[in-house]
Formats: C-alpha cells, structure tokens, sequence
C-alpha cells in the first residue's frame, strides 16, 4: 500500500490498484484513496504550515528543490521504467521525461536564490517605495496523467520556491510517479504539512480541493469541462487559478518545405507518446503542391513504426492509457469515416505478446476542417490531413479552431516562417520543428480555449505563485 502524505506523515487504509496499459496482468501497485476528511485534513496541514515556509530563507527552499533534483536524477532509469509501466510512453519518452523533472527542480533552486523585488523612486520628495513578491498561500494542485512527473515538478517546484505550501492531486491512473517525487521531497528535508500528498478519484478528492476557501490558488491540467467547473469555483471564492486544457493544434506544410524535416516533425507531434499529448498535431494542414507526397511519405513512416509493449527495446509507440481512452479514440475513428474523411492508414487494436490497449497510428487524407476530428480533441495516435490551396489558406484554417496552444509550420521560407510566429493564434508557435517539445526555462501555454491565467514555467511561474507588494516609507 503506498498511502497518501498528510502532515508529514504516510496515512491511508483503503487503496486501488495501478495496472499497467502495456500489460494488464501488472499491477504497479495498491495506493491510497483519501476520503474528504483527508482532503481537509491535508489542507489544514498545509495552512498550518504555511507561516515558518514562507518565511523560510532562500538557501532552506534552495537546499530542498536542489536535492530533489540530485535524486531525481541519479534515479532516472527507475523512475523511468516506473513511469513507463504506469502510463505506457516508451521507456526512452519516460526516461526523457524524468530528466525534465529533474531540471525543474535544479531551475526553481536557483530561482530560490534570485528572489528579488524594486526599489523605484517616488514622485513624492523623502519617501521610499519598494516593491516585492510575496507567497499566495495553501495552493491546490491537480495534474493530468500524460506527463505523470513533469507537469507535477512544474507545478510543485515553483509553488515551494516562492514559498507557498501545497496540496496535490495526481491523475487517478497515475499514482505511482506522483508518490515518487513526493516522497523524494518529504526526504530532502521539507518540514511537515508543507507538501500533502492526496490520491484517488477527481469527482471527491479534487472537488473537496476546489470547494475549500482555505485554498488560496488552483493550478490544473486536464479537461476543458473540469477547467471551467474549477474557474466558476473558484470565481466564488475570490482564488487565483491558471488552467492548461485542451488542444487541436495545426502543423502547416507548405510547398516548399522539406519533405523529411515536414514528416518527421508531423510523426513526432501527431503519434509519439501515442498522441495523449495536449500539444499534439492531431490537424495536419498541407498545400496542394506538396499534398500528395507528403501522404505517401507519412504511409511509409508509419508502417516502420512499431507498436508495442513500452518497456520493450525498439519500441515506437507504446499503448493507449486505458480501455476508456482506447475506446474514445476508436469511436473518433468510426466518427471520422462517418463523417467523409477517409482511413488512410491504420486505425486497428492490436494484440501484442502482453495483453494491453494497443492501437495502431491513424492517419486520415480527405478531411476537412469542420469535421469533429478536426475540431475536438481526441487524445490519441489520431492524425488528419487537410488539404488548402495555399499559405493564405493554410494560415486561415490552421486559426479556425476553438482552441490556441501550440501550431507549427514546416517551410523553407523566411518570410512565411516570420508571417506565421506573429499570425498564428497559439501560445506557442514552432517552425520546422514538431509542436509537442518544449523547454523548461522560457513559459508554456496558449489561448483561447486551451489556456487561462498567468504562463506556466520559467521565471513567467512567479506571475501565478507570488503576488505583488507595494511599500511606502518615509526617509
């Protein structure tokens, strides 16, 4: 049993097992599912401790956030194979993903160490004005079961950088990475109630989460439904929150882009880490001129693909999360070809040596922009080409869209490129490179529906885990 971490302490008696998306006869283990009582008591922990850690000086958040981050890293290969196992990307794609964690936390370290505020003249004689950040309070933080380490280590490392104390619910599917790191935390030193650990189903741990008014601020990644519930919640009581949500990001080929650079940007983004990615190119939008050739190459890419077991060397792709997304991306491939749009290349469950959720690549030519695979996102190794006549055309559908994270372009022209960074109506905007990858240092999110509140990462994340203090004195 791997139990939630209530007020420094490990408490839970009642769990749920973590199986496996490669092999449901694995069971990762049995963790704790805490009941409301436990969600209050971790939020009063969290209060409780939030006066001696927001006071704490910068070399104690300093000495914490670096030792996680040394841990984290001499652990890669195991918490890799783990995240691997629990949330089926390839063992490469997980390892990859824990170094990322690692470098957050090493980020946010030094960031404890570079806390600074302004001194600005007044326009009034003889008096000092100062200008400083200061914590938020008890942050609620809910995380999405994608990116099991990462997107918890950009959300908890930055709240305990800044001084703010934190309660955190992982993913239901994805307990096991999210144990870790917390444990790894409680080890390097931080002092009771200042991180709570809370596992198990959204509809009772995260709703007592956004119910409560001791929490001052919500961090969440997931589902736009569940986003706009915890913005009306926490309208209501007067809380800071920053939502990352969906995606249906473009990936625009023009005529003259290179056609390897084109395919493999648009087979990196649209089916790697089996497309469950919110900055994924599930639209796939390519001029007349190129069209043809372009399909043919992404065909042969794709069939050299392989689909597997994520543990096992040599593997592509790794299984869908679960029988219910398996079963959401299916039924968006039967709504595709209802819809006029047609199956070019596979779409088929697969059956492998380990029993798991397995699909193969999807890739659709024929579809059209107001097609609901092009307009709803469907979280899954799930592609779509549109054809346009040109740039201009390109630029237009690639913005027709409800949603604004990320878009991409593959061309061979500057002009083009330059049109697109400052025309695309995305967060995030990548040029010959695919729209899923980015850096933990510079800020991450988008628009319209995809994105609402202050930018995640990078030095951007004090913008949400800090608030501004104006002081005057008279010299």
């Amino acid at each position: 049993m791997f139990k939630n971490c209530i007020a420094g302490e490990w408490v839970g008696s009642e769990g749920r097992e973590n199986i496996s998306p490669s092999d449901t006869d694995d069971v990762i283990g049995v963790f704790a599912k805490a009941t409301r009582e436990d969600v209050l008591d971790a939020i009063s922990a969290a209060k409780a401790a939030f006066p001696a850690w927001s006071r704490s000086g910068p070399l104690v958040r300093h000495a914490v956030l670096r030792k996680a981050a040394d841990e984290i890293l001499a652990r890669k290969d195991e918490l890799g194979a783990l995240l691997a196992r629990e949330e089926g990307k390839t063992l490469p794609e997980a390892v990859g993903e824990v170094v990322r964690a690692s470098q957050i936390f090493d980020f946010f370290a030094g960031e404890a160490l570079r806390l600074a505020g302004e001194t600005v003249p007044s326009v009034r004689p003889g008096i000092a004005v100062e200008v400083t950040r200061e914590p938020l309070g008890v942050i609620g933080i809910i995380t999405p079961w994608n990116f099991p380490i990462a997107i918890p280590a950009w959300k908890i490392a930055p709240a305990l950088c800044y001084g703010n104390t934190v309660v955190f619910k992982p993913a239901d599917l994805v307990p096991a990475s999210s144990w870790a790191i917390v444990d790894i935390l409680q080890r390097a030193g931080l002092p009771a109630g200042v991180l709570n650990l809370v596992m198990g189903r959204g509809s009772l741990v995260g709703q007592a989460i956004i119910d409560s008014p001791d929490i001052a601020a919500i961090t969440f990644t997931g589902s736009t439904p569940t986003g706009k519930k915890i913005a009306a919640a926490s309208v209501e009581h007067n809380r800071r929150f920053q939502l990352e949500m969906g995606g249906k990001n473009p990936m625009v080929v023009l005529d003259d882009a290179d056609l390897g650079v084109a395919v493999e940007a648009a087979v990196n983004s649209a089916f790697f880490s089996t497309g469950q990615r919110c900055t994924a190119s599930s639209r796939l939008i390519v001029t007349e001129g190129i069209h043809d050739r372009f399909v043919a190459a992404m065909s042969e890419r794709l069939a050299s693909l392989v689909v597997d077991n994520a543990l096992k060397p040599g593997t592509h792709i790794g299984p869908v999360v679960d029988e219910g997304q398996l079963q959401q991306d299916l039924d968006y491939i039967r709504i595709g070809q209802s819809e006029g749009a047609r199956l070019h290349f596979g779409g088929r469950r697969l059956e492998r040596e380990t029993k798991g959720y397995y699909l193969e690549p999807a890739l659709f030519t024929e579809a059209t922009n107001d097609m609901r695979i092009s307009r709803e996102e469907i979280f899954g190794p799930v592609a779509a080409v549109i054809r346009v006549k040109d740039y201009d055309e390109a630029l237009s559908v690639a913005n027709d869209t409800p949603f604004g994270l990320s878009a991409g372009i593959a061309t061979q022209s500057l002009k083009h490129a330059t049109h697109f960074k400052r025309n695309a109506e995305a967060g995030m905007v990548m040029v010959n490179l695919p729209t899923a990858g980015v850096d933990f240092h510079v800020p991450f999110g988008g628009r319209k529906a995809s994105s609402f509140g202050p930018r995640e990462q990078g030095r951007y994340a004090a913008e949400f885990f800090t608030t501004v203090k104006t002081g005057y004195t008279l010299a």
